[in-house]
This record gives structure tokens, sequence and C-alpha cells, in this order.
């Protein structure tokens, strides 16, 4: 099969590497249709993420059509379409049974933190993942959903990961209605954190980032009011008065480990990789939020250090909420928000190029170039 493969920090190829087999009997092997470019995806591709391995495939976010089952499987058959959460999980652990489908404790060895993430080096357990023409999904029963009715196939990849994440992202704000909701990051996570903030009962969401093709995409897919922290002096003390002194309700990092704003974070972590990421978006989301609030972070940080600003956290009295999202627990509420019209994942989509060319997706996505917002792939 053709799939996408690591070479080392900067340089993927296309090449030849064999099916992959049926290894356990709850195993299913899906031939991919659809698969995409995750923003996270680019702190493996920048070498940011420990373990990842030469040879290694990458893509957590995929929908296609399976082509056969272990003798175990019984939910899913030869022939379904279907959509697959990043997370890989038993579905009957201690975490799985409350529901904590992403910490995992039975898929990946060092499951003390993170559970298995499709195409995420060995960090979360180093399973191949879908920018590829086939991919071995585990614990096929519980993982993968037949594609329902109503739902396009590109709202079906936008859900594997990219807006399940954001959606959930809101959530874990635990916004009250009213809110004042900050998000740092307008990225196809942060967008779909600010659209989903809405659903949530919110008042007010602002965007901060500082590129303006992606703040013109927060206002006119998410709604949202825009700060392009690059053309301000101090973008907390510009929230804070934007926010009668206070500070907003809420703050969302949907930026993560590559954060830009400062200039000797930006370098110790992305460039020396001295950190496990960059913190400034969410030492901003620690600042700008007003005391007795509520950061959420769905942003990917790798398990070092990182200089957040933990005592101001803590004098201020915030609720920190964090993990990985659970997709599957959101689909059923995000298919009825898409069947309804409240969301369209896809809009968030800007470029469709085949697997051939996903280096030229890579480079393009990672340096910012022709407004790229999403990318799907095409593996046929």
């Amino acid at each position: 099969m053709k799939a996408m493969v690591y070479r080392g920090p900067y340089k993927i190829r296309v090449e030849e590497k064999p099916d992959p087999k049926i290894e356990h009997p709850g195993d299913a092997i899906v031939r991919v249709e659809l698969a995409a470019i995750c923003g996270s995806d680019l702190h493996l591709y920048h070498g940011m993420i420990p373990d990842t391995r030469i040879g290694h495939t990458f893509g957590h976010e995929f929908i296609g059509t399976i082509e056969r089952v272990g003798p175990a499987v019984q939910n899913v058959k030869a022939g379904d379409r279907v959509m697959v959460p990043f997370n890989i999980y038993c579905g009957s652990c201690f975490f799985c049974a409350r529901g904590l489908f992403s910490n995992c404790h039975n898929v990946n060895a060092n499951a003390t933190a993170v559970g298995g993430i499709y195409g995420y080096s060995h960090t979360a357990g180093g399973f191949d993942g879908g920018q590829s023409e086939l991919v071995r999904v585990p614990f096929a029963d519980v993982g993968p959903a037949v594609i329902p009715d109503g739902i396009s196939d590109e709202n079906a990849l936008l859900l594997t990961d990219a807006f399940s994440t954001g959606y959930f992202g809101a959530q874990l704000a635990d916004i009250a209605e009213g809110d004042t909701a900050v998000v740092f990051g307008a990225g196809p996570v942060g967008l779909a954190a600010a659209r989903s903030c809405w659903l949530m009962g919110a008042g007010r969401v602002i965007v901060v980032d500082y590129l303006d093709y992606r703040l013109e995409k927060a206002e006119t897919f998410a709604f949202a009011e825009t700060v392009n922290f690059g053309q301000v002096g101090d973008i907390v003390r510009r929230l804070k008065r934007a926010t009668d002194g206070l500070g907003a309700d809420v703050a969302i990092d949907a930026v993560g480990a590559e954060a830009d704003g400062h200039v000797l974070q930006h370098i110790t972590s992305a460039k020396l990789k001295m950190q496990g990421g960059s913190p400034v978006a969410l030492n901003w989301a620690i600042d700008s939020v007003r005391k007795g609030g509520t950061v959420s972070v769905m942003g990917a940080y790798g398990p070092l250090f990182s200089a957040v600003k933990f005592g101001d956290a803590v004098n201020k009295g915030l609720t920190i909420r964090t993990n990985q999202a659970p997709v599957k627990r959101q689909w059923p509420r995000l298919w009825e928000h898409i069947r309804s019209g409240a969301v369209t994942p896809s809009d968030l989509i800007t470029h469709r190029i085949p697997l051939d060319h996903i280096a030229d997706g890579y480079h393009m996505f990672s340096s910012k170039l022709d407004d790229c917002i999403k990318t799907v792939i095409t593996p046929a």
C-alpha cells in the first residue's frame, strides 16, 4: 500500500509499505477514503514529540470502508463505511468505564497518561495512522461508527478529531449562560471551540491569533470578535480592557506546544526542545481570565517541563480542565447539531490534495501558505 512515511523532522515521503494485517481477533482493516492533516501532526513533523520513529505513518483523522474484520468483531462488518475516532481504546478498563476513552489503560505501554492514538509516535502507542491507503483499527467493536444518514463524508471526517476536540474544549470550559469566552488560536480546533462556545450558551466569544486570514475565518465561521496579538502591545491588558478590567469568564488554549508570542519561550521549546512546549498561550489564558474563572486546555504538549504560571493560577482560584478529547462521546450531539444546520464542520476545509502530494500539504500547512486552515487527503 501507499503511505505517508516519516523520515525525520520536516522530512516525509510517500512510500510503499506492507499492507496491515489482522493481528488480534478484535481488529478491522479499513481502506481509507479521506484523511486529514491536523495541527498536532505538525508537532510530529517539526520533531517536537519524543519517540517519533523513522518509518512511522501519521494521521489520526480518517474515514473509510471496512475491508475485513477479525473473528471477534460483531458491531461492524466488511463493507461498512465508518468514521474512526482518533482515540484507540478498549472500552472496558477502569478509565473507559468512566468515559475517559482518551486515557485507556490497555492500549499503550506508556499509558500512565494518554491512551492510544493513531499515527502519533510511540508515546501514544506507536500505532500507524490513516495518511495511507489502509490502516489497522484495533478494538473495532468500540471505536469506529458507521457514518449515519445525513452526515456528509467531510463532516464525518472533521468529527474524528478537529471539530469534536474543539467542542470538547468548550465543554471543559464549563460555560454558564452569558459568559465571555476567549479562545487562543484560530486553527481548526480553536475555530471549532469558538463556534461551540455559542452552543454552550456563551454571550460573547473572542478569538486571539496573529494571522489575519485565520482571524477572518473566526469572524465568518465562529461569529467571534477577534484580536491580532501581533498588533497590540500587551494582549492580556487588551483583553482585560475589553472585559471591564475583570478578565474573561473562561479561556481556552487551542494552541499548544508551538505557540508564538514570546521569542525566548518559542526558541527554548520549539527550537531547542528544552520544554514540553511553549506555554505562551496557556500563560496568556491564565493571566487574561478573571479570578475564579476556568481555563480549558486542548492544545497538545509534550511530556517535558513547561514554564507555566501555576502560582498565578492558584492565587486567582482558577479551575484548569484538560484532556485529550474522548471523541466518540461527542458524536451523538454533534450529529444532531449538523442535521439541524447549527454547525457545518466541513466549512473549515480549505484544501484537498492527493496522498501523493502530502509532503506539499505539510509544507503549506506548516508555513501558513495559501491561507491554509484545514487540508483533506485523498488516498485514491
